[in-house]
């Protein structure tokens, strides 16, 4: 999958592509519906697959100073989106410049003379543009005009719920990690860089990986059953194991962190880059009097972990 950073100087073979428009923060089931609906398009009519992104997402850049959303980094978006099989991404710088284009300038300039694109395909109530005033119905008289197809999927139905970002998010900052889950069609996860802790961890004989939410919605503070991989180029190497998320009341800490043990491994992980896959939740976050009685329920936090992590079979890939 090529990787585009902004809509001029197209290479020829990517031209004319069928493309999913949207944000598709989560990657979940509806927006993989609709990102499906384009590929299989593009497939019928031996086009270019693709999607249209933007980063960072519009969200921070009107309301920068609101607490964590993300879902889904770039990283983990570009991997889920090169597993479906498309053939380009292009990811849109989103500033100023785009938050102030009128969507028809944007659809006049990015997909007609930027992409060439043939289709585009678009969510319920997907909004762009100046105001936010672009949606289906200005793409579709701008398809019209400008003769490229448009279809707006309709709203994607699981389990008798509409899938959405915003009901995600509910779900995770409530802890409730494993119907998050079903409705991503995943489990949720965070990719980041290893950084140097305090190593009281290490103190108490279940060393951690301590890494910073930066700029991810922070879920419920508690303990997780989770898998997490280590990235060492295009190699990974995965391990079951415990993860804590929050802001150590015990010993009166501020800043939200995620800190994993990783089970049955030993090896310097700072630097390194870490997926960490959750799965379920072992219990809420509360202080402890003093390292001693942290240390004896971390011992049962990692048995219960150990256990819930037992029958999922094999590691995500």
């Amino acid at each position: 999958m090529r990787i585009l950073r902004r809509h001029t100087a197209v290479p020829a073979e990517l031209r004319g592509a069928v493309i999913a428009l949207g944000n598709f923060d989560g990657m979940h089931r509806g927006h993989r519906s609709v990102i499906e609906m384009a590929r299989e398009m593009a497939r019928a009519r031996g086009a270019p697959a693709g999607v249209v992104t933007f980063e960072p997402h519009p969200r921070s850049h009107f309301a920068g100073d609101a607490a964590p959303f993300r879902l889904t980094p770039f990283r983990q978006k570009a991997r889920l989106l090169d597993a479906m099989g498309l053939d380009l991404m292009a990811n849109l710088t989103f500033g100023p410049a785009l938050a102030g284009r009128l969507a028809q300038d944007f659809v006049a300039e990015a997909l007609v003379e930027g992409l060439g694109v043939s289709h585009a395909v678009t969510g319920p109530g997907f909004v762009f543009g100046k105001g936010r005033r672009g949606n289906g119905y200005v793409l579709a008289r701008m398809a019209e005009r400008e003769g490229f197809g448009y279809t707006e999927a309709e709203a994607f139905v699981h389990g008798g719920k509409k899938v959405s970002s915003t009901e995600i998010r509910v779900l995770l900052r409530r802890g409730l990690v494993a119907e998050a889950a079903d409705l991503l069609g995943r489990p949720w996860e965070y990719e980041g860089r290893v950084r140097p802790g305090d190593r009281r961890g290490r103190e108490m004989g279940f060393p951690t990986a301590n890494q910073a939410l930066d700029g991810m919605l922070h879920p419920a503070p508690g303990i997780y059953a989770v898998r997490a991989g280590v990235v060492d180029g295009r190699t990974e190497t995965w391990r079951d194991g415990a993860a804590y998320i929050g802001a150590r009341p015990t010993f009166a800490g501020e800043t939200m962190l995620l800190e994993t043990n990783l089970f049955d491994f030993a090896g310097d992980l700072y630097g390194k880059r870490l997926r960490v896959v959750f799965f379920d939740r072992v219990r809420k976050d509360r202080a402890f009097h003093g390292m001693e009685a942290l240390a004896r329920q971390i011992e049962k936090d990692c048995d219960r972990a150990r256990e819930m992590l037992a029958g999922l079979g094999g590691y995500p890939g």
